[in-house]
């Protein structure tokens, strides 16, 4: 972890160090004018890593205003680097084949003022609305035909959510409006796949943060998996409070639920990370389990798909992806995943990839709508 954080901390000054200068350098002509952006462009850029590490230090409204400021910064900080790289692309090419019109030639310190103003401005929008689109949270109805087995239902009304991703960021208000959302689904079970905390478990409870989830309502009641941040913000404590707050946690185990279907539940695979256990193959996981009866399986990571397959699984419920929250994260997290967000059928197995009904990090989704999924299953 040392090393990863010393390469994390290097790459993340180099890039901040990029950015301030050409910002630096648009200021020329204004040096009036640097004292203060060097002030807040410092302040803005190391406000959340400082919240991180003077959390147990500073009152809880100093470490959840650091927060803001830091979350909000990494969005600017990737628009920003964006805009500054496609500039530095242009200026190298016009060097070469002198494109630029002679306005701007003639007038280069102007237009650098200008055009830090516009790519200042442009970033700011383009935040605004991607902050205002992650409070939008959209419902999502699928409609799945799973085999109905030995099973005595004929449908089912579920709900799942993912990576609410609790935090000073996404906090109680934000939370009742996602539970009143899945309550007026009427949902007979409730799926929560992962990330429900991006904070540790001590503030989210002393900020009265998670309460209301105890008002979520279902005929056979609200399961959930782990995902990366639960390992992320102290494992064991942030399991814990899922429980208090009336979630039943299945740490790489099942449960048949009413006698007629499983729900079988997955550790994020984070947790070999963060504590060196590992988790169970999903074959050990079902090794008492009827596969008589449907079975729905939560993986927060959409890794390994084939195992979901291979091992009988009707259907796979995941998140983690966001999709990739922001542009052009959507592009990469395509690359990596096999399904970025969505649904994917493989032979007899079926998946559903959330975006997810919060963010990490930045409250901004410029790629991706903040989403709760109405999954209605008949069994045939």
């Amino acid at each position: 972890m040392a090393v990863f954080f010393s390469i994390f901390f290097s790459i993340y000054s180099a890039i901040n160090y990029y950015i301030f200068i050409r910002g630096w350098q648009a200021l020329e002509g204004y040096p009036h004018l640097r004292i203060f952006y060097s002030i807040i462009f410092i302040f803005a850029s190391t406000s959340y890593i400082a919240s991180k590490i003077l959390f147990k230090y500073i009152p809880s409204i100093v470490y959840d205003a650091l927060v803001w400021v830091g979350s909000f910064w990494f969005a600017f900080f990737v628009y920003l680097l964006l805009s500054v790289f496609i500039i530095d692309i242009l200026r190298l090419i016009n060097y070469q084949i002198h494109f630029f019109p002679q306005f701007i030639t003639d007038n280069y310190l102007h237009a650098k003022h200008i055009t830090g103003l516009v790519v200042f401005l442009i970033s700011l929008l383009t935040i605004l609305g991607g902050f205002i689109n992650t409070r939008t949270v959209i419902i999502k109805e699928l409609h799945l035909n799973l085999p109905k087995k030995m099973s005595g239902l004929n449908e089912l009304n579920a709900v799942l959510v993912s990576d609410i991703h609790l935090s000073p960021i996404n906090g109680e208000k934000f939370l009742e409006g996602i539970v009143n959302k899945i309550n007026a689904l009427n949902p007979d079970i409730i799926f929560v796949a992962g990330d429900l905390v991006d904070d540790k478990a001590s503030h989210l409870e002393k900020s009265k943060i998670g309460p209301a989830l105890l008002k979520l309502k279902s005929k056979y009641g609200s399961y959930a998996c782990t995902g990366n941040h639960e390992y992320i913000n102290g494992g064991t404590e942030c399991v814990n409070y899922m429980k208090e707050l009336g979630l039943k946690v299945l740490p790489d185990s099942a449960v048949k639920i009413n006698g007629d279907f499983y729900v079988i539940g997955r550790n994020d695979r984070a947790v070999k990370q963060f504590d060196g256990n590992g988790r169970k193959s999903l074959e050990e996981i079902l090794s008492g389990v009827d596969k008589n009866f449907p079975l729905i399986l939560m993986d927060h990571t959409p890794f390994g798909l084939d195992e979901a397959e291979k091992n009988g699984i009707d259907l796979q419920l995941s998140g983690h992806t966001h999709h990739g929250q922001m542009f052009p994260g959507n592009l990469i997290t395509k690359m990596v995943y096999e399904i970025s967000s969505g649904y994917l059928k493989k032979n007899n197995t079926q998946y559903y990839v959330s975006c997810g009904a919060g963010t990490w990090g930045p409250p901004v989704r410029i790629a991706s709508r903040s989403e709760i999924v109405n999954l209605k299953i008949k069994f045939q």
